[in-house]
């Protein structure tokens, strides 16, 4: 049975939602499912965009072919050669052998690596502003590096005024027969799940992220079509302001996240203590045990959080293992403007704090207080010494009462133009806004309220 859903006159969603998958790329959870969308435009010629992952096939074969309606399929764009969204490419030639392929250089090289040279003599190679006329429909080719391989292009329709993002501006969890942000509470079921997605799929490259925001601040767009979650065609503005933030690391809560490994509780003991001592002050909490929580989840609010404290028992003269993963998954992400502290826990020869730091020392964040270290079990004589580590976090947090969940920093510039805003204390002088393509001259400060 087919499931299709309309984006526009022309442009119909042919993908499918995958909820049978334990884990997505073997290493994120996806209790909620994840959706593979693939968009079929319907010109005088027919040009798919990109395909979807092999768990799936069945459902977007019979989308597909419900959505031509007996027409041959003219031509596919491969955005992204990742396998989740290329699994059907190699089967569409047994239906199409005259099938035309439009793909970056790079994309032709893995495409070769995937499935050898089979589909050399279909493949037509793009590069940054080549064009392609569908009938009605002008194709604009847009490169994006490193967002999140380095294959990767984009596709803006000067037609409709929409822009085929490729794996940006993704999200979790499957659609529902949903297709369009704005038929659900997008904000409030979705923020959250779309910055995981964000932070571990593509939170790596900001600075490449950026580049994109720039490249789409000098085009007119509509309507946002990615490759996982939902289409854009409302307040688009709100998502490029969110990628804007995370691809700067900008965090967006002033608070505290404790993020703990512990064997008999112990360590877990310290860090409740700790959260008792800053909730009591005012500050915003978030605390995660780190062989419970699969550690994207954890990253996600590393993005989100502006101060973080990682507490760990000594395992096998280091650090323990679920705490090494986290760590060494956040340097690897590259996540950058982040104060941090400390505390670690051994019985014999505490060592964990070392490993830790040898960990985080290529990202450059600032340690705000000695590492506090705990002997076994937490005792009375280091009581005083987690409230010195509240008290130096509060402090750095300017300690207020009802600072909770103040987002940082404390200024934001909004666009005369479009009203999309920006959070940081100074504006860049050559900023554009991602929505209007304003320059800089064009915001005018606001002090934030409460």
């Amino acid at each position: 049975m087919y499931c299709t859903r309309k984006v526009n006159e022309d442009y119909t969603w042919v993908g499918a939602d995958g909820r049978r998958l334990a884990m997505f790329e073997g290493v994120f959870d996806v209790p909620y499912g994840i959706s593979f969308n693939s968009y079929l435009l319907s010109d005088e010629k027919t040009v798919l965009f990109d395909t979807v992952d092999s768990a799936v096939r069945r459902q977007f074969r019979e989308n597909l072919l419900h959505a031509l309606h007996g027409r041959k399929l003219d031509a596919v764009v491969v955005h992204h050669m990742e396998p989740d969204h290329t699994a059907e490419l190699e089967d569409l030639l047994l239906l199409w052998p005259e099938l035309e392929i439009y793909c970056s250089a790079a994309a032709r090289n893995m495409m070769r690596q995937f499935f050898g040279d089979k589909l050399d003599g279909n493949v037509h190679v793009l590069k940054e502003g080549d064009t392609l006329s569908t009938g009605r429909h002008t194709l604009q080719f847009v490169a994006a590096p490193m967002v999140h391989w380095p294959e990767v292009l984009m596709t803006y329709d000067r037609t409709d005024r929409l822009l085929l993002s490729a794996d940006a501006f993704g999200c979790f969890n499957a659609l529902n027969g949903h297709l369009f942000a704005d038929e659900v509470d997008f904000d409030r079921d979705y923020l959250d799940p779309a910055r995981r997605y964000y932070t571990n799929i593509v939170g790596k490259y900001g600075q490449q992220v950026q580049a994109v925001l720039k490249k789409a601040a000098g085009m007119d767009v509509r309507m946002l079509l990615p490759l996982h979650g939902f289409v854009w065609r409302e307040n688009i503005g709100y998502l490029l302001g969110k990628y804007d933030l995370w691809s700067r690391y900008e965090p967006e809560v002033r608070g505290v996240l404790i993020a703990y490994s512990t064997v008999y509780g112990n360590t877990e003991s310290a860090a409740n203590a700790l959260a008792c001592r800053l909730s009591e002050r005012g500050i915003a909490v978030q605390m995660y045990d780190v062989s419970v929580t699969n550690a994207s989840y954890v990253l996600s609010e590393a993005f989100r959080y502006s101060h973080l404290v990682f507490a760990t028992t000594t395992y096998n003269m280091g650090v323990f293992i679920t705490m090494d993963e986290l760590l060494h998954d956040i340097a690897a992400h590259n996540l950058q403007n982040r104060k941090y502290a400390l505390i670690e826990n051994g019985s014999w020869a505490p060592a964990a704090a070392k490993g830790m730091e040898s960990i985080l020392e290529p990202l450059h964040w600032e340690k705000l207080h000695d590492t506090l270290t705990v002997r076994s079990a937490p005792s009375a004589d280091q009581v005083e010494k987690i409230e010195a580590l509240a008290d130096t976090l509060c402090a750095d947090l300017d300690g207020t009462a009802g600072a909770a969940a103040e987002a940082l920093p404390a200024k934001r510039f909004v666009c005369k133009v479009c009203g999309y805003v920006y959070d940081g204390e100074v504006l860049p002088e050559d900023y554009t806004c991602p929505v209007c393509g304003a320059g800089a001259q064009y915001f005018r400060e606001e002090e934030k309220q409460g």
